[in-house]
């Protein structure tokens, strides 16, 4: 399955005309998820995309272990957790509603 390429995800080089080897597909994951955590949203189609099953490989890959973004498409991928190593704020894990969330 394609993914539609947001070349504002690139700003440093070139957008790829195509994800095609594993590192590219690691590269654009690790691009969308940091984009995302600042919250620059990827497009739903982009995110139904990247849960079809030839995207395992480069999501279990990437290893973006700082973002949030990259946790929730683990599981949504059904791979197993890994630990997030991101900045954990005190008003918020100290909040008893973060349960419920």
């Amino acid at each position: 399955m394609s993914v539609e390429i947001d070349g504002a995800l690139y700003p440093d080089v070139d957008p790829p005309a195509e994800l095609v080897t594993l590192e590219d597909q690691v590269d654009f994951l690790a691009r969308l998820c940091a984009a995302a955590d600042f919250g620059v949203l990827p497009a739903p189609k982009t995110v139904t995309a990247l849960l079809h099953p030839d995207w395992r490989p480069a999501m279990d890959a990437c290893r973006l272990l700082t973002s949030p973004t990259y946790h929730l498409l683990r599981r949504w991928q059904g791979l197993p957790p890994l630990p997030y190593l991101g900045q954990q704020l005190a008003y918020i894990r100290d909040d008893p509603n973060l349960a419920h969330v």
